[in-house]
């Protein structure tokens, strides 16, 4: 027999919770969010995490970007009035 009785376990037989995953809760969960602190002028500028997010995003494709060259011709010609 069991350590368990029958009268301590009260869960029908057709509940099988043997195969649900196990989700972590706590300190020693996976941290999928990154918190960082914003200077108040800097805070002022975004109204929520999203400006935040776009507002880096668009600096990220700026940083990305070549830099542009100017256009050389465009300097060397003199406009004729």
């Amino acid at each position: 027999m069991s350590q368990i009785s029958e009268m301590d376990d009260d869960l029908r037989p057709e509940y099988d919770f043997t195969q649900l995953p196990v989700v972590a809760r706590g300190q020693g969960r996976k941290q999928t969010a990154l918190m960082v602190q914003l200077e108040p002028d800097v805070a002022a500028m975004f109204p929520d995490a999203g400006a935040v997010n776009e507002g880096l995003r668009l600096l990220m494709r700026l940083i990305q970007q070549p830099p542009s060259q100017p256009d050389v011709q465009a300097l060397t010609t003199s406009k004729e009035v």
